[in-house]
């Protein structure tokens, strides 16, 4: 019973916490408002079933414990591989590494955007050669790309412009993956040309070598890695990996709730 009005009163104050932080309007804030009422409600139901529990049918009781034990287990265990792959170790020299973007805002680029194209600029200082990806449409509510915004940052940043591709189609995780896939695909069919343009100048004794896959990062904030790996998976990747961003603190909860929720939807449509 009080741990139903300890969660009410957890649920009410973080989402005061996110509101005040960033906004009534970010993603998803309305499930910790939702969530606040609903464990309210079963604070009420429990007071009451203690005071007249010949008034709270047994079925009624059951089915609600067995719809919460169902949901924490369901949730735990998406949470762990959500961590799981927050944890992933990043491989080094990686042919391409395709980053995700995340909200515009006019004037500067979010908390959220700016972690992730800091962690790709440490990629590439370590990593010289690997081929950035820049993946992110204009959403309704943006002055401009997310590629392009993230293509001036880097290049303000030093990244040499020959190891920095915009894809500026996408407008969800799946369409980044699709659509940067299309982009690499088409780059080694390009290096194939060149190459097979040159390879027979000479004739002459040659070692025959077996073609090494193409190696493909995703780099997204650290909650996000497993998702999008295995949205990478699904879109026919062979060698993916994930690399993780830092993520805001303050909301970092909130966004591991969240994105249970879009591991279950994406599951659910087939998408992972």
């Amino acid at each position: 019973m009080w741990i139903a009005g300890i969660g009410a009163a957890v649920c009410l104050v973080y989402y005061g916490v996110i509101v005040c932080y960033s906004g009534i309007s970010t993603s998803f804030a309305w499930f910790w408002l939702l969530a606040g009422i609903f464990f309210g409600l079963l604070f009420a139901g429990a007071v009451y079933g203690k005071h007249h529990p010949k008034k709270v049918p047994l079925w009624l009781s059951v089915s609600v414990i067995t719809f919460l034990l169902a949901s924490v287990a369901v949730f735990c265990a998406v949470e762990m591989f959500i961590f799981l792959g927050a944890a992933g170790a990043n491989t080094p020299n990686l042919d391409y590494v395709i980053v995700l973007g995340a909200k515009v805002e006019e004037g500067h680029i979010s908390n959220s955007l700016r972690m992730r194209l800091d962690r790709a600029y440490e990629y590439s200082r370590r990593n010289p050669e690997t081929v950035f990806i820049l993946s992110g449409g204009r959403g309704k509510d943006e002055p401009a790309t997310e590629a392009s915004v993230m293509y001036e940052y880097l290049k303000a940043k030093g990244v040499p412009e020959r190891l920095l591709v915009m894809e500026e189609r996408s407008g969800s995780t799946v369409e980044n993956i699709a659509y940067s896939k299309v982009l690499i695909d088409e780059m080694e069919r390009g290096k194939d040309t060149v190459m097979g343009s040159t390879l027979h100048k000479a004739p002459g004794p040659y070692m025959e070598v077996e073609d090494k896959p193409v190696q493909i990062g995703v780099l997204t904030s650290n909650f996000h890695v497993f998702r999008a790996v295995q949205i990478g998976k699904r879109c026919g990747i062979s060698e993916v990996y994930g690399i993780g961003a830092r993520s805001d603190a303050v909301l970092f909860v909130h966004l591991c709730v969240r994105e249970c929720a879009a591991v279950l939807k994406d599951k659910l449509m087939g998408n992972m």
